[in-house]
């Protein structure tokens, strides 16, 4: 599911119905269960995604610090030799390397914009709350 799949999907989930406000509220779990696993799946993206991160950094910087193994070097030559100081150069410009940075950020996005929603769906029940004293003030009740 892309972003803009996810954002249209929570539009059409979080409209509370007023004329069916039990109906809205017996909903309310089962649409935070939704959004509690996909919240759930894309931490869990985000932690590997992460981690990929890490391992590719490593690997970078043996390769760039010249520790990498040499079968490394016969597959991809890199005959400069690079200062400690300089090392953070070339690893900010590699290209895996930020495109790995990239998916982190990426998932990173939809994990946040995802804590919101399940914080919009946790006060849902008081907004239905509100709704249903507000209709009771309405007629005078």
């Amino acid at each position: 599911m892309d972003f803009e799949e996810l954002r249209k999907q929570i539009d059409i989930d979080l409209r509370i119905d007023d004329t069916e406000l039990d109906l809205e509220s017996i909903r309310t779990p089962q649409i935070h269960n939704k959004y509690l696993q996909l919240y759930t799946k894309y931490s869990l993206q985000l932690k590997k995604a992460r981690d990929d991160y890490n391992s590719l950094y490593r690997t970078k910087w043996e390769y760039y610090t010249g520790k990498a193994e040499p079968e490394v070097y016969r597959e991809n030559p890199f005959d400069i030799k690079v200062l400690k100081a300089d090392v953070g150069i070339y690893l900010n410009s590699d290209l895996e390397l930020q495109q790995q940075s990239q998916r982190v950020e990426y998932v990173k996005q939809y994990v946040d914009y995802l804590e919101r929603i399940l914080r919009e769906i946790t006060n849902r029940g008081f907004h239905i709350n509100n709704t249903i004293k507000w209709k009771q003030f309405l007629h005078g009740e």
